[in-house]
């Protein structure tokens, strides 16, 4: 079977993935960006470009779901794009769009610390309606909106702890903190309760299942997504910044791409 090769970072895959979308030739990976989520997410080999190559000749092909996304501009005009990983507005917007591109050649992922420190001085939430497979609509007031496919983060950070890539479904994850003990909250349920204990067995699970819920974090699972803002915010996908939007349309493509993956 025919596979094309796409060597850089999570926005480079998507670019290379949106064109294969829906065909039978398979997308190969040679993670080579700052945060290679994609290639976290289905445990490949990060570090080695030969053994990425062999692996592009010699792994198995996997079907995996992508996303579809129609956004509105503040203009009134409209673009669809496809994606991979994640997509969204507020804290995950902001930091890309904050992210130093001289701190991201020099330290990788970690540049995004520093862009998360200058993203979380904007406390600001933005109020939006919001309608969930078709349902009724109905209206929210949130900082964060990320709908994603898969839900690892480079740290150990497990952001969409039931996000499987090709479940046919998004996971969902609104924050809405109130101050810096929101934050505190949010990051404790997602470092600590995602990350550790999730991943602990059959015991951690159940620690976790007992954890109180936090407020200021829902999750939600769906195949299709429209949201409209009450004011443009910037968004973002699989790690790129899209510019401002004022509300966006999202859905499921379920197996429409083939990802060659170890054997």
């Amino acid at each position: 079977m025919d596979v094309v090769l796409a060597a850089g970072g999570d926005g480079t895959v998507r670019a290379v993935a949106e064109a294969l979308r829906g065909s039978d030739v398979a997308i190969a990976l040679l993670p080579a960006g700052t945060g290679n989520l994609l290639a976290r997410n289905l445990d490949m080999i990060l570090t080695h470009l030969a053994d990425s190559v062999d692996l592009a000749f010699g792994g198995t092909d996997r079907r995996i779901d992508m996303g579809v996304i129609e956004l509105d501009r503040p203009d009134g005009s409209a673009e669809e794009h496809a994606f991979l990983v994640m997509a969204g507005f507020g804290l995950d917007a902001k930091m890309i769009a904050n992210a130093r591109p001289e701190l991201k050649k020099r330290v990788g992922w970690l540049a995004y610390v520093d862009a998360i420190a200058r993203a979380l001085r904007d406390t600001d939430r933005v109020r939006m309606r919001v309608r969930v497979d078709g349902g009724e609509e109905r209206t929210a007031s949130v900082h964060t909106l990320i709908a994603g496919n898969c839900g690892a983060l480079p740290g150990n950070v497990l952001l969409l702890p039931d996000a499987e890539i090709d479940d046919g479904l998004f996971d969902v994850v609104t924050l809405r903190p109130e101050g810096l003990l929101g934050w505190v909250q949010i990051w404790g349920k997602i470092t600590w309760e995602n990350g550790v204990l999730r991943r602990g067995g059959s015991v951690g699970r159940k620690l976790a299942g007992m954890a109180r819920e936090v407020r200021a974090l829902r999750y939600y699972r769906a195949r299709e997504l429209d949201v409209r803002l009450e004011r443009p915010e910037e968004f973002e996908l699989d790690g790129d910044p899209f510019g401002e939007v004022i509300g966006f349309r999202l859905r499921v493509d379920p197996g429409s791409l083939i990802v060659r993956v170890p054997a």
